[in-house]
This record gives C-alpha cells, structure tokens and sequence, in this order.
C-alpha cells in the first residue's frame, strides 16, 4: 500500500509542488556549479581530470559541514552513469549495508553499477567499515563515504588504501557571496542587506553554503520586498548566531589547541589570544586550556624564564578561585606572559635524551664512589670510597665524575643564550672548565 501511495504520488506530480527548503531548490546541477571546490570540481579540478580520464573509482569526502559532500556525490552517479544509493551510518546497521550490498550485487549482474553514499561513514565502526572491502573490491559497489572527521583516525587503513581522500575546504567569503547571488537570482529580489550587514552575514555563516543558504531564507521570509535594507544591528534581531562548529572530542578542539600551543611557542601573543579566545566562545574547558597552558611553560620556555611556569599555574589557581568568566582573564594573562617570554626547549630535549639513553644503558650501575655503605660489607667492597662532600671543596664543586665507570660523560643539556639560561650556560661553562682542571691534579 506505501508503495502504491509513492507511485500515485509521483504521478499526480505532488512532489514538485511540495514545500522545499532553498538549500535544496538551488542544489547543483552540474560539478562545475559547485561553489568553492574548483580544486575538486573545476576545469582542472582532480575529480573533473579523473572522470576525463575514465578511471573514477571509491573515494572519501572529507571537509565541513555545509561544504558539497552529498552533492558532489548524486552528482557523481549522474555523470558515471551509476544507480545512486544513499545511506547514513548515523541511522543504519549491519541489515541495512547487506540490503544494500544484495541490491547492488543485484544490479551488477544485470549490468548495472551502484555508487553507494554513506554519509558520516566514520560512525559505522571498525568491523562495519571492514564490510565495505569484498564489495569494494570485486566492484559491486563504488563507495563515495563523507565525513567531518579526520579520515587517518577514524576510518580503516584498508578501506583508505581502497579509496582516495579528497579534501573539501571550508567556503571563503566568495563563494558564499556566490551562492548569495544565486538565491537572488532564484528568488527574483535583493537580500534587504546594507554592505555591512552582507559581511556580517558571511562570518555568520561560517563557512557553511547550506546555513548559509538557510539564513538567506529566513531573511527573505521576514523582510517585506520593498523594505529598506537592513544593517549588522536589525540583521542580528533576525537571525540567531550559532555557535561554532567545534566539538570538543573530534578535530575542531586538537586543531585550535594546536593552534594556540604553536602561537605561544612562535611568541605570537595576539594570535595566541585569538585561538583563547576562539576556544573560549566554543565552550571549551578552561581548566583544559590551563593545563596546556602548564605544558607549554615547560615545554617551550622551560629555564629560559623560570617564571613561565608560575604564572601558568597561578592562572589556573585565579580561575578555580574565581570562576568564569572573571577567572579567564588570568588565562588570557597567562598567555600573553607564556608567548612573549623567552623560548628554549633545552630541558625538554635534554630530557627525552636521558631518557633514551637510560633504557639503552639498561641496569648499569652508579660509580661506586657516590654509592652509600650502610654495612660491612659494602665498606669492604669500597662503597662509598673516595667520594669527596661538594660543599667541602672549594667552591662547593668537587669535579668528580657521576656516570656509571662504564659510560663516557655525556652532554645532554645544552641551554641556548637566551633568557635566564644565558646565565645557566655561564654557570656550566665555569663547572666545566674547574672539572676538567680538578681531573687533571
């Protein structure tokens, strides 16, 4: 009976004349129509060159929200001649990729190929995605998969070395002005916008053509056709403006984080507070951005500015003690302090260099001089022999050599003249130079 009522439907032409967002009304028709991929689908974009070539074959989509993805794909189908299959891994299961990889196989042996789009195909997990392979494999299917998600960590190495990921990047202010003009053109009338009121509506949309698109509808819908334009201040009375695309356990959060750690460490201070700031508005944690706050004042400043360290933690100290959002000027205090103080990732190098060798040395023990000896028996065996007490010796420095007897001194520590450790260099080129005097009397 549904399907009688489908096809009845479709017959009396009910579906053109249904409701349909503009979005949807102003989907491309062609490959070179998509807005802001000429990379991927203009003249000498690498989808246009792989169907020019005949050799198109399973691919992953992979870029924002809003950016082309399905698009691209029911395009796809078109141009290759394939039967379009579409699925969402948000809502399907195991039934539904065996349904789908029956019907495809179906189709195939009446000579009919099936390109199969799966959308958010990084929720399907490890064994689902493993699935995909025989079909993809023997060419029952082509697989167009998108997703948001940084392909490398969330999908298969064997599907990826099945398919070739393509980029899709986030729409530019041009190609949103692109799309602008097209739902003027489509809708026959201006946006009611002043010219600020247009690049207010740009950064609104972020990057996104479809919210874009949704917005341009909203607008349309409540401003009378012959009103006056709006400006910024009676565009933000219409519009609601959404918060970032950022999801705190996917890429937007590693990839601002990231962001900020190298602009404090390429001492940046006003890009590092963008990247706070950016962050911040996103809802992300602070305590977080203070805890990596902590790791950049050790990681990339050290004993270059002894101090780095100190404000970073009383930064985190103020917030817990204040709360937001009096506690987050400590954090962007704190950042400022960390990207315009000296750099040096001496210790750190150092560090990660002992640390190499200890599990090379493996077991080997100290001198036996500096070596206690609480009983007999390790006197006998002169533990503890010929140690020399620092603080007894001329300027508290004995010169005596600490690494095990069977390893060679070893320099690990190197701190740069930069900062406090131009200081700490002086220090360690005078122990240097009464060792090497010491060791010769």
């Amino acid at each position: 009976m549904g399907s009688l009522a489908g096809n009845l439907f479709e017959a009396a032409n009910l579906e053109a004349d249904a409701p349909r967002p503009l979005a949807d009304r102003l989907r491309p028709r062609t490959l070179a129509e998509v807005a802001g991929q000429d990379h991927l689908t203009g003249p000498n974009g690498a989808i246009t060159r792989m169907l020019a070539a005949g050799r198109f074959g399973s691919i992953i989509l992979w870029g924002p929200p809003g950016t082309g993805k399905t698009t691209i794909a029911r395009l796809l189908a078109g141009e290759t001649g394939l039967q379009f299959e579409q699925m969402s891994a948000i809502f399907s299961g195991v039934a539904d990729l065996k349904k789908a990889f029956g019907a495809a196989k179906a189709r195939r042996e009446q000579g009919q190929g099936t390109l199969l789009f799966v959308d958010e195909i990084h929720r399907f997990n490890r064994a689902q995605q493993d699935g995909f392979l025989p079909y993809m494999e023997d060419g029952t299917i082509t697989l167009v998969g998108a997703t948001t998600e940084n392909p490398s960590f969330e999908l298969n190495a064997a599907v990826l070395s099945r398919a070739q990921v393509l980029t899709l990047k986030r729409l530019d202010a041009e190609a949103i002005g692109e799309l602008i003009g097209r739902a003027e053109a489509h809708e026959g009338r201006k946006l009611p916008l002043d010219g600020e009121a247009r690049e207010a509506l740009i950064a609104i949309a972020d990057g996104d053509g479809r919210y874009a698109l949704n917005l341009i509808e909203e607008i349309l819908s409540a401003v009378p056709e012959n009103a006056s334009d709006l400006g910024p201040a009676e565009l933000a009375d219409i519009v609601q403006r959404r918060v970032p695309v950022y999801d705190k356990s996917q890429d937007g959060h590693y990839n601002l984080i990231s962001a900020l750690h190298k602009s404090v460490r390429g001492s940046d201070p006003d890009a590092s507070l963008y990247y706070l700031a950016r962050m911040l508005v996103a809802g992300e944690d602070p305590l977080f951005i203070a805890r990596r706050l902590v790791r950049m004042a050790n990681e990339d400043i050290g004993l270059a500015d002894p101090q780095a360290v100190v404000q970073a933690l009383a930064a985190k100290d103020v917030y817990d003690f204040l709360g937001s959002p009096e506690g987050e000027l400590a954090l962007a205090q704190a950042t400022v302090y960390l990207a315009s103080a000296p750099k040096s990732n001496a210790a750190y190098t150092a560090f990660k260099s002992a640390m190499r060798r200890a599990k090379e040395t493996g077991s080997v023990p100290p001198p036996k001089i500096i070596l206690n000896a609480p009983t007999r028996l390790m006197k006998e065996q002169e533990y503890g022999a010929g140690y020399r007490y620092d603080h007894d010796e001329p300027e508290a420095f004995s010169g005596q050599n600490y690494f095990p007897d069977e390893m060679k001194r070893e320099i690990y520590y190197d701190p740069p003249e930069r900062g406090f450790e131009r200081d700490i260099r002086k220090r360690l080129e005078y122990w240097t130079r009464l060792r090497s005097q010491r060791q010769k009397s």
